[in-house]
């Protein structure tokens, strides 16, 4: 690069230096020098238009810290204003340029459609810049237009939605021919990684999803106490509460935290996996992914979503009967004589049913984004992060599906 000479000059000079008055503004002085040295001026185009051609005459310093500064080589595009071919026909000098590096060699390159124009002057130490690009073969492909970006990221983005579809749809069938194998040889199947899941999804979430219920129970009544009393209304609390939490809160709330507990845990297991080649290895070794993996963390979400329900739904109910006697004076007894009258059990099943769907999602979707993260430690995070937003978003969905389609169901 230009003026690494001078930089070097005065370094030497500056190491020379004593520390006696005089020297020490002599130091001064080089000191000024070196930061003036090291100071970058911004690239500057001059168009000057002729008769038949157009000259450009360019200044400053084209070099990676000037070039990065946000939209500057767009607006220096727009500044030239010129195709690719209007371009190579006009003339260039780049001798004023005070310094050139090879980001700047490629910004001209690019321009000019990978190739020199037919008249350009440029300095002799910037002719290794050009000889090395025109050798390359062009070095770096050119941008494309700024209005067309939108399309490509949109194109993209629909092309990696239909992976992931076609993915989770392979991954679906494949567990239904698991199931299938395990109901025609049961005795093979992996009954301790199925156990070992419902602890870990089941048991070990009882304590978090019975504080959050809790407290979701306490605040729901709080609030709905205080319109019921304007209207003289205290006695439907339980209808409210009943209703809202069996059927809806409930299943919703519970499946929420095993997506983000348990989902999560999954995905970062299989991606753990992947990063230590044990999937490779289970490959080798002949032993599927799916028997060994899929099938037991899809099950066992499966048969302990229904029983993570009704413990949630238990505790919202004794935070809202205990909110309920705080703020309304209801008594526990007719708290719980009045709740078997008003929610029939068509709302229990389908909470309860909710839930085994709800764990089966989640399970599939952790599934899904562990067997597609690479073997980094970025893709892990991200993987991870995907795979919680997903399953949540997947399960709110689901929910939607079944309040439309069971809506005459224990109403």
């Amino acid at each position: 690069m230009v003026g690494g000479d001078r930089i070097g000059r005065v370094f030497l000079a500056m190491m020379a230096c004593q520390t006696d008055p005089e020297s020490r503004l002599q130091l001064a002085s080089i000191r000024g020098m070196l930061k003036s040295s090291m100071q970058h001026a911004a690239p500057q185009i001059e168009c000057v238009s002729g008769n038949r051609e157009m000259l450009f005459s360019l200044r400053g310093d084209w070099v990676v810290q000037t070039l990065a500064v946000s939209g500057r080589i767009l607006a220096l595009q727009a500044q030239v204003g010129l195709d690719h071919d209007a371009c190579a026909a006009a003339s260039w000098d780049l001798t004023g340029i005070d310094r050139l590096d090879h980001l700047g060699a490629q910004f001209f390159w690019n321009l000019w459609g990978r190739r020199r124009p037919a008249r350009l002057v440029l300095d002799a130490r910037q002719e290794a810049f050009f000889d090395r690009l025109q050798h390359l073969g062009g070095g770096l492909p050119i941008p494309a237009k700024q209005h067309f970006l939108w399309i490509a990221a949109l194109g993209s983005s629909l092309f990696n939605f239909v992976d992931h579809v076609v993915g989770f749809v392979r991954l679906l069938g494949q567990l239904l021919l698991d199931i299938l194998r395990l109901v025609r040889h049961p005795l093979r199947g992996p009954w301790t990684e199925i156990s070992a899941g419902i602890f870990h999804a089941g048991t070990q979430a009882m304590g978090i999803t019975a504080l959050v219920g809790l407290l979701i129970g306490v605040v729901l009544s709080y609030l709905s106490s205080q319109q019921l009393r304007l209207f003289g209304a205290d006695i439907y609390i339980v209808n409210i509460l009943g209703l809202s939490i069996i059927r809806e809160l409930g299943p919703l709330l519970a499946a929420i935290l095993v997506a983000g507990r348990s989902g999560s845990a999954i995905t970062a297991q299989l991606g753990v996996m992947r990063v230590t080649e044990e999937l490779d290895a289970l490959l080798v070794m002949g032993i599927p992914h799916g028997f060994r993996l899929i099938l037991p963390r899809v099950l066992s979400l499966g048969l302990a979503m229904p029983l993570v329900v009704v413990w949630t739904d238990a505790m919202a109910l004794l935070g809202g009967m205990l909110s309920a006697k705080t703020s309304l004076g209801l008594s526990y007894s007719f708290f719980l004589e009045t709740l078997p009258n008003v929610v029939k059990p068509g709302n229990i099943w389908l909470g309860v049913g909710k839930g085994a769907v709800f764990g089966m999602l989640i399970g599939l979707t952790a599934c899904h984004f562990g067997l597609r993260i690479q073997p980094n430690t970025t893709s892990l995070g991200e993987g991870t992060t995907a795979s919680v937003v997903t399953a949540i978003t997947i399960v709110i969905l689901a929910d939607a599906v079944f309040a439309i389609v069971f809506k005459g169901v224990g109403i």
